[in-house]
């Protein structure tokens, strides 16, 4: 499967010069590391973002969001957002600031 390449780059300019950073490319798709820990990447067409447990029910009550379920097991505490909810520069910063944000929580790998 290919991965929406314009979206990754979307997100490469967005991400910046963030301390921490690696790109790793992963199921089919690629992945952005923060610390060593996944915070958001691509996958097919869709923006995969790592929210945590205490964000994942709010999340999946936004628009153009729904589980993440790559083998039939969903992920608890991370979603996908169909190209409609990360359309927007704005849209997408703000699942890009809610990955880091959870991904900075964690300790370093």
């Amino acid at each position: 499967m290919t991965y929406n390449e314009e979206l990754a780059k979307r997100m490469r300019v967005r991400l910046g010069r963030l301390r921490g950073l690696q790109e790793k490319k992963m199921f089919g798709g690629i992945g952005f590391l923060v610390n060593g820990n996944m915070a958001c990447g691509v996958h097919g067409k869709d923006l995969i973002v790592r929210v945590g447990d205490s964000e994942y029910e709010a999340a999946l009550k936004r628009k153009h969001v729904r589980v993440f379920d790559m083998s039939g097991r969903p992920m608890k505490g991370w979603i996908t957002v169909q190209e409609p909810g990360y359309a927007s520069d704005e849209a997408l910063q703000f699942w890009i600031d809610q990955s880091v944000r959870f991904a900075k929580s964690l300790a370093p790998k």
